[in-house]
């Protein structure tokens, strides 16, 4: 049998103080009932999908955005062909608006293709919309928006925060703690649907043969039931599933990290993969520990305390810009030889 996903724990009357001293401590998903439920484009949605459409319309900038259309046969999941050496699907261009038209006309056909428009930021293609439908405690933020038919994301992580808020339609999330990466099958990293890698096990029907540790991530799993007005806080590098589950569906939402951002951790495992992972066991194990003491520091001490700080050099204690400079110079200089 199957395991089931336990529901994501459930948070009401949320306001910025209880998100940052409650909620986003506990580092795990929260479904924010009603959260946006006060937004015009929400009770536009809840009239009819005409007339969020007709709203989303009367924002438009007018410039082209990629449309991601995958076939009827796809069943709506935007997946790898089956031989690998493609995706089952391909990018348009359209306007928001035309793009709207088609789905509307399209919403009561059976077997049509799955459509949507991805991560489209609202300042740029809707600017009017965000000052009209403001989720306050993220100010300062970029908004994007998410409009499609029943379409299935396959499960992914993203390196940022995210509050997901639902305007139109229904959308299910399922998701998996990050130390969850052995048993989601994570295919290439360099060969993606849309940046971040993918687990390669189909969520609706799981493959336990090919795939069987997926039934541990499964036992640990968390689903959120969301309908328009609703919001969903994913922490960092929480593994999300994203099914749409209407013919009209919007989604609104907020990516934000407040790490500084100095280089990028793919960049890191790529150049730890090729410089590590092929070393013979025993020195692989001493390269555990170096990462460990200088990077990882599961104690919390700073392996450098017993130097001057003008005597730490790359490894010092603060990343001032001028540090990152000469790390990124003495990276150069070595991948250059």
């Amino acid at each position: 049998m199957q395991p089931q996903p336990a529901p994501v724990r459930e948070w009401h009357d949320v306001d910025v103080a209880r998100f940052r001293n409650e909620i986003q401590p506990l580092n795990q998903p929260a479904l924010l009932r009603g959260l946006v439920a006060d937004w015009p484009a929400v009770a536009h949605a809840r009239e009819s999908a005409q007339a969020i459409g007709s709203y989303l319309k009367g924002f438009d900038a007018g410039r082209p955005v990629a449309i991601m259309w995958a076939p009827p046969t796809s069943g709506g999941r935007f997946f790898y062909r089956a031989d690998m050496r493609g995706l089952n699907f391909e990018r348009r261009r359209s306007s928001i608006t035309a793009a709207i038209d088609e789905l509307l006309a399209r919403q009561n056909e059976a077997g049509v293709p799955a459509m949507f428009i991805e991560s489209t930021p609202l300042p740029d293609f809707l600017p009017q919309l965000p000052a009209r439908n403001r989720l306050d405690f993220l100010d300062g933020i970029v908004p994007r928006i998410w409009i499609g038919n029943a379409v299935v994301i396959q499960t992914h992580f993203d390196l940022s925060s995210n509050i997901a808020c639902v305007v139109a339609g229904r959308r299910r999330f399922t998701l998996f703690p990050p130390d969850q990466l052995p048993n989601l099958y994570v295919g290439p990293f360099d060969f993606t649907m849309s940046g971040p890698p993918v687990s390669m096990v189909s969520l609706r029907d799981p493959d336990f043969q090919r795939y069987p540790k997926f039934r541990e991530a499964l036992a640990v799993a968390q689903v959120a039931e969301m309908n328009p007005g609703d919001a969903l806080y994913i922490p960092y590098a929480w593994w999300h599933n994203v099914e749409s589950l209407e013919a009209f569906n919007v989604l609104i939402n907020y990516w934000w990290n407040e790490a500084a951002a100095t280089s990028s951790p793919f960049d890191s495992l790529l150049h730890a993969a090729m410089a590590l992972r092929d070393l013979p066991a025993d020195q692989r194990s001493v390269w555990r520990v170096i990462f460990d003491h200088y990077v990882f520091r599961p104690t919390g001490a700073d392996p450098m305390a017993h130097l001057a700080p003008e005597h730490r050099g790359m490894l010092g204690t603060t990343l001032t810009p001028e540090r990152v400079q000469m790390i990124k110079m003495a990276l150069r200089n070595a991948l250059g030889r």
